[in-house]
């Protein structure tokens, strides 16, 4: 455990050294967030001031904390183990005494966590002063989010090493990564909350670990759900969870009888 700490510590570090990209990364939040604000705040007035069980402050809730999570949750496919599988790196990964899935995973956990505090925190600060939103009432309340929160961050590098372990059998994962991209971004909930979805597209969305990563942990932090029904979503995450990490052990294990490196 002291082994994978150190892995997580190490992540968190080396995000650390661009500050400048943090930056900038707040600057877009805050931008698309108001733009957001905008055009949904329209959808929930034309709607009579309630729009699938938001309100304008819970849907501005899901509008801030949303866009502070997108330094965090990786919704574009890209991890340095797709890079590494590629040209021949993890060869010497596998040689390593420690599982190299929960490394790489503990490693994109440690980067996403330290997103919070340059990106994270400040834009849902940004948006409760200047928008305002609804939030819990209760400790618990917060306690249960801060939790969903870091399971929607280990369910969505989890998931994405799923993406980068195909590079075993294709090489080349980008158009991979470009679908991903565009499946995950809209199921997870980034434009528009999944509930605003037809039912037939909202029953395929809860299907996929996608909402673990962003929507769920939105909802149970702005309180839009609590009690039994956020108890309930954090145990879907909490499946999504174990699921993406078996697979992933599964596929590290075929990928390593499959791996063959080019050039000696």
């Amino acid at each position: 455990m002291r082994t994978y700490l150190r892995l997580f510590v190490a992540g968190f570090r080396r995000q650390s050294t661009y500050r400048l990209a943090a930056l900038g990364g707040l600057v877009a939040n805050t931008t698309f967030g108001l733009l957001k604000v905008a055009l949904l705040f329209a959808a929930v007035d034309a709607a009579g001031g309630e729009l699938s069980g938001y309100d304008v402050g819970t849907m501005s809730a899901y509008i801030w904390i949303s866009q502070g999570l997108l330094g965090s949750v990786n919704l574009f496919g890209r991890t340095d183990m797709a890079a590494r599988i590629k040209d021949g790196d993890v060869a010497v990964d596998f040689l390593r005494p420690l599982d190299v899935h929960l490394a790489s995973v503990t490693t994109e956990v440690g980067r996403s966590v330290f997103a919070l505090i340059p990106r994270g925190l400040p834009s849902v600060a940004i948006g409760a002063l200047v928008v305002g939103m609804s939030m819990p009432d209760d400790a618990p309340g917060y306690l249960l989010g801060a939790l969903s929160i870091l399971l929607g961050i280990v369910v969505s590098a989890t998931t994405v090493y799923l993406v980068a372990v195909t590079g075993f059998w294709l090489v080349e994962t980008r158009g991979l990564e470009i679908m991903y991209m565009v499946v995950s971004g809209f199921f997870a909930g980034l434009f528009v909350p999944i509930r605003l979805f037809p039912d037939w597209l909202h029953a395929i969305a809860t299907a996929t670990p996608f909402p673990s990563m962003m929507m769920y942990p939105v909802d149970v932090l702005s309180g839009r759900v609590d009690g039994a029904a956020a108890l309930g979503l954090v145990g879907l995450q909490l499946l999504w969870l174990a699921t993406t990490i078996a697979a992933g052990q599964l596929a590290t294990r075929a990928g390593r009888r499959r791996l063959e490196v080019q050039g000696g």
